[in-house]
């Protein structure tokens, strides 16, 4: 599923991109970036890990866009999620990447540095304006001018809360936090009153988190990170002072996504991010919960939630530019979006789309219901975590993090050595 795809990817090593930046640039003896010639000849269409659950759909998509340009030939192939971005290293390193690749945006990064993807600012520009502006915006690489691939299915999710346990503690069932203060005040509260055995969240903070605290994550020329700001210091501040309180989690600094979900449907934790696909999860395996469960919207100091998003980057290289462009297109497109919406709970980045009735249209069921809010605050969503912010990033800032929660170090100390970590991580990268 789209959420865990995500999470299985892991992002260029410094030597990676290294290896690719000895590639030199696409137009040295690849293909040309002239899409407006014929659409024909024969491509290769690479997904990632989407045979099994969707192979009648792609067929389908393969076999319409073969019947609208005759003379093209699509040969499609699926990877699968483990050790997606290490193929697609050895791919863009042998010369032998795929002219129609399935990404998400940290995969886009070196290879558009490298000179491997597409720039459909310069391609194919008529296709912009198609496009959810945040989305669109998702495939950019800071210090680099250009889009390098289209967007294609978005992901985003309510927080869930456990309405049960706010009312043990005292708290308006009905009225879940809204703001970081009112989240802050309230998980205290409930820690206090359940004395430490409930807490409210289950997860350090992430990067995405501290984008939507409204942190400038990185400087605009794509050079240097600048998480530890005063804002920064202040959500870890923040955390610190939940962690002491056992309003976080004790096992927070080892949560994964997983364990992170059984300590919500056991009643360990009160709040959990999620999408539509945990409710059936809920009903199942937890049913008390699942006749408490509350859901309201993720908190943000920007007005934007954090969206998910998935890319088709065409091949700077190939010798099909107008059949791979006109691909790429035709898989996004918003006719084909909104058909694999329906498939699966994603959400097509396509200007117009969710103003679907099948996403603005309530019937009264809860998957229903987070259908309809993601929608909603999908339509100025944007993708929090930088696209040069590898896994390797992630790691340095989630010790750090461990650190200040421990009283190891300050807030301020543990930010300032994930920045220099961090940067000292993009300079190897190239």
């Amino acid at each position: 599923m789209p959420v865990s795809r995500r999470t299985l990817a892991v992002a260029f090593t410094a030597c990676l991109a290294l290896s690719l930046s000895a590639c030199g640039s696409g137009d040295d003896g690849g293909g040309s970036t002239d899409a407006s010639g014929k659409v024909e000849g024969d491509i290769t269409f690479q997904t990632w890990n989407l045979r099994a659950n969707f192979k009648p759909y792609f067929e389908g998509v393969i076999a319409d866009f073969e019947k609208k340009y005759p003379g093209t030939h699509v040969k499609w192939v699926d990877q699968p999620a483990e050790g997606y971005a290490d193929k697609i290293s050895a791919d863009a390193a042998g010369g032998t990447l795929p002219d129609v690749v399935n990404v998400s945006p940290d995969l886009v990064a070196p290879l558009a540095k490298a000179g491997l993807a597409l720039d459909l600012d310069k391609a194919a520009p008529q296709y912009k304006k198609e496009y959810l502006a945040g989305a669109w915006a998702s495939h950019e690489i800071p210090g680099m001018t250009g889009t390098y691939a289209f967007p294609w299915y978005l992901n985003t999710g309510p927080l869930f809360y456990n309405k049960s346990l706010f009312e043990e503690a005292g708290l308006d069932p009905d009225q879940p936090p809204k703001t970081y203060d009112e989240l802050f005040a309230d998980a205290l509260e409930l820690a206090d009153k359940s004395d430490g055995e409930v807490a409210t969240l289950a997860n350090v903070p992430t990067i995405e988190d501290f984008g939507r605290y409204g942190v400038e994550l990185m400087n605009k020329e794509g050079t240097a990170f600048s998480f530890n700001d005063a804002k920064g210091v202040e959500l870890l501040t923040k955390y610190k002072e939940l962690y002491d309180a056992k309003a976080l989690d004790p096992q927070a600094l080892t949560a994964t996504p997983e364990s992170s979900g059984k300590k919500f449907l056991t009643g360990a934790v009160a709040m959990n991010p999620g999408s539509a696909l945990d409710l059936g999860n809920f009903k199942k395996q937890a049913p008390n919960l699942y006749k408490n469960i509350g859901i309201t919207d993720q908190i943000t100091s920007t007005g934007h939630v954090n969206m998910y998003v998935m890319g088709v980057m065409v091949n700077a290289q190939t010798k099909k530019t107008p059949a791979a462009v006109a691909f790429a297109h035709f898989v996004t497109d918003a006719e084909h979006q909104m058909s694999f919406a329906k498939q699966v709970a994603i959400f097509p980045s396509t200007a117009g789309s969710l103003d679907d009735p099948y996403f603005t249209k309530e019937d009264g069921t809860d998957e229903t219901r987070v259908r309809v809010a993601a929608a909603k605050s999908l339509k100025n969503a944007v993708n929090y975590t930088p696209v040069l912010f590898s896994e390797q990033m992630k790691t340095a800032l989630r010790n750090e993090i461990a650190k200040a929660l421990q009283g190891k170090e300050s807030p301020r100390e543990a930010l300032d050595n994930a920045v220099e970590a961090c940067d000292r991580l993009l300079q190897q990268q190239g």
